[in-house]
């Protein structure tokens, strides 16, 4: 019987192989952003080829820019949320916020966005349409549109600053406050923006 040649490339089904490629990538680009990201870096800790990332993803901004798609399901999630009783959905977006980063799979997404959008147009380009599509987007407040756009472009920068403050930088207190205590101190400047006056 013919030995099996060890050459023959990985054992793993390509979606397998890629997804862990992924996760390494989102880790890496949420940890060091993009500059501080190599290809090579990447590949050694998933164990494969640097050749084979080329294969999949075509260059580094090919990986940073697979490693920063959020998925379907949080996009579902940010929509459904949005149909929360108007009287609940400050307190309900915040919760889906904090939810989002507790994520293994959405919080390394989140960080990697935010980590690298402020250097690489791609990135910043793909949170803008996150933002307006998604957080601004599908938003019914207000009695016009540009009250609309308004009070969800506040509720939006609410929640951004939060996550910088608290998940990027890491800044104390914010950084260590329970959820609880995020929800008791944000939630109701949130509800303001959803139907409070504005000024």
């Amino acid at each position: 019987m013919p030995k099996k040649s060890t050459q023959s490339g990985p054992r793993d089904e390509r979606g397998v192989l890629a997804a862990r490629i992924l996760g390494v990538a989102r880790d890496a680009f949420a940890e060091n952003g993009s500059a501080g990201t190599t290809i090579r870096a990447v590949a050694r800790a998933a164990d494969v080829d640097p050749a084979l990332v080329y294969h999949y993803f075509g260059s580094k901004d090919g990986l940073l820019d697979a490693a920063t798609n959020p998925p379907q399901r949080w996009l579902e999630s940010v929509a459904k949320t949005w149909t929360t009783p108007v009287p609940q959905l400050g307190n309900a977006l915040l919760r889906l916020m904090l939810s989002a980063w507790a994520d293994n799979e959405i919080g390394p997404i989140l960080r990697a966005v935010l980590q690298t959008a402020a250097h690489e147009a791609g990135t910043r380009e793909k949170l803008r349409r996150i933002v307006e599509g998604q957080l601004i987007g599908v938003s019914q407040l207000g009695a016009g549109e540009d009250e609309r756009m308004k009070r969800s472009g506040l509720i939006s920068s609410q929640l951004m600053g939060l996550a910088m403050m608290r998940y990027i930088w890491k800044i104390e207190p914010v950084a260590s406050m329970s959820d609880d205590e995020i929800l008791a101190a944000v939630a109701p400047n949130l509800q303001r923006y959803v139907d409070g006056d504005l000024g």
